[in-house]
Formats: structure tokens, C-alpha cells, sequence
């Protein structure tokens, strides 16, 4: 791969929704690009993201695939291994792959069956960043600033290919820490997951209401706080949640006990059981400000 301390030559974007559109704007603003591509199902996605300047030009996955020193895939992960598909057949030995998915285990295995000995080429990280609103119109240059990006490299790939996704990374302001793929998806699955499925469980369970309409007409700050990211990507969190589902199985487990006991301790009235409770979470949500 064609690089030095402060150029990472030709990066293709493959997906540039909130996360894609937002590291191109980033990239172009470090200045440690030669060219930013992008690759996706909507022109007129496509059309913005390069109106706002977050990618230089449009091209399709194969000319993607031949013409960049670095690629990143930003698409669902479902579509992951169909993208290795194409990709694999056109991939240069110089280029170094990288992705932005919830998941890494799926992912993992997807590029070692269809990568085969070229899966070395592939580095797996997840940016901890995001938003409620998806599309190349919801990006931002800061995204990434002081945020998490999780790399969870796999036993093929080379200490130096490591370190030039974790300069990267670095690069658009993440701070990089590195874990296994299985630890991230078993973490990620109670902080990241599990608060999505809850938050579109609430709001599903509002709107099938009777009174939904008059029960939607009364909401303050504390549901539009806990309901923000129901507004997410459907089709990325159907995947994840399929994607990553012994996990987070496991933890909707363990949550559905808590709520079954909170059940019982209203029921019978037991107020000091419910402020013991209450007491608890509430010092660790507190204490969690201060990390």
C-alpha cells in the first residue's frame, strides 16, 4: 500500500450513508487523502455526498475495488459478504480493507470464506459513532472526534497493516483500542444493542396502542430522550440484530428478569425494594459521567 505518515492515497467509501459521508468529510479535512471515492445503491445519496464534499467522485464496486489503497465498508451487515463477492475477484494485493460494522464475528467470517488467503488484507473495526438520522445529509466533519473506534484484528493479519488502519482511524480523531471479536460482540450487545431494541420496543409499544395518537400528543424530553435512536436505520439494526443474535438473546434474557422483577416489586407494592433497586442504577448511571 502506497503510504506515508500523512497520506493514505485513494480511499473508497463503500456505503456513504451517515458514517461513510462523515469519514470522507473527515478525511478531506485531515488532508491525508489523495482522492476520496464512493460507492452506493442511491444517486441521489451519492449526488449529495459529493455536493457537500465528502467524496471526490462516484464509481461502481469493481472500479472501487481496483483503483483504491484503502477501502472502507459502511454498508449493513448483511450485504457484507455479498460485497467481499465482488470485491474479491478485483482486489489488489497492495490494498488494505476496513469496515464500520456493529458486529465482527458475522463479518470475520464472511471475509475469511470468501477472501480466502487475501482476508489478511482485511483489518475489522467498528467507530463508536452515530446518530438517530442515517443518509449522506446527516453527516458530520466531527463525528468521530473523541470518539471510540474499536479494532478487532484477526491472527492473519500483519502487525504493520495493524498499525496503518490504527493510524487511520486515528487520523479522523478516533481513540483506537483494540479487542476480540468475540468480546466486542458480546459487549456491544448490552451497550449498543440491546439499548436499540429497547428504545424500538417502547416506541412500537406506544404506537400499537388504542390511544396512540393522544399518548404521542403528551411526550416530553424523557421519551424523546430514550426513543431518539428508534429513529435509526430499520435495515441496519434487522441486521444486527440477526447478525449478532446469541448475544444479544443472552442479554434481553437478563433484561427481561430485571423487568419481571420490577413487575413483581410494584405489584406487591414494595416501595423500599424499588428504591433499592432504583438507588443502584441510579449511582452507576451517575458514576458513568464521570468516566
Amino acid at each position: 500500500m502506497k503510504t506515508t505518515k500523512s497520506l493514505f492515497g485513494t480511499v473508497s467509501i463503500i456505503g456513504v450513508g451517515l458514517i461513510g459521508a462523515s469519514l470522507g468529510l473527515a478525511l478531506k479535512q485531515a488532508g491525508i487523502v489523495q482522492k476520496v471515492l464512493g460507492v452506493g445503491r442511491s444517486k441521489e445519496n451519492l449526488d449529495q455526498a459529493q455536493k457537500m464534499g465528502a467524496i471526490d467522485g462516484v464509481v461502481d464496486l469493481v472500479e472501487a475495488t481496483k483503483q483504491s489503497d484503502l477501502i472502507v465498508l459502511c454498508v449493513p451487515v448483511a450485504q457484507m459478504r455479498a460485497t467481499f463477492e465482488v470485491m474479491e475477484p478485483h482486489l489488489q494485493a497492495k490494498t488494505l480493507l476496513t469496515d464500520a460494522g456493529s458486529i465482527k464475528g458475522d463479518i470475520i467470517l464472511a471475509a475469511k470464506e470468501v477472501l480466502g488467503k487475501k482476508a489478511c488484507q482485511f483489518v475489522p473495526a467498528h467507530p463508536i459513532a452515530g446518530g438517530a438520522q442515517h443518509g449522506a445529509s446527516a453527516a458530520k466533519i466531527d463525528l468521530f472526534q473523541g470518539k471510540q473506534t474499536i479494532i478487532c484484528p484477526i491472527q492473519e493479519n500483519s502487525p504493520e497493516d495493524i498499525a496503518l488502519i490504527i493510524g487511520f482511524w486515528e487520523s479522523v480523531g478516533s481513540v483506537v483500542k483494540q479487542i476480540s471479536s468475540v468480546q466486542h460482540d458480546t459487549l456491544y450487545a448490552a451497550v449498543s444493542h440491546l439499548p436499540h431494541i429497547l428504545s424500538y420496543a417502547l416506541m412500537a409499544s406506544v404506537v400499537n396502542s388504542e390511544d396512540a395518537d393522544q399518548k404521542l400528543s403528551h411526550v416530553g424530553a424523557g421519551f424523546k430522550d430514550f426513543t431518539r435512536i428508534a429513529a435509526s436505520s430499520p435495515e441496519m439494526w434487522r441486521d444486527i440484530c440477526l447478525g449478532n443474535r446469541t448475544a444479544i438473546l443472552k442479554e434481553l434474557d437478563q433484561y427481561l428478569a430485571i423487568v419481571n422483577h420490577m413487575r413483581k416489586l410494584i405489584a406487591e407494592n414494595d416501595g423500599a425494594g424499588l428504591e433499592k433497586l432504583f438507588n443502584k442504577a441510579s449511582k452507576a448511571r451517575q458514576d458513568l459521567d464521570g468516566l
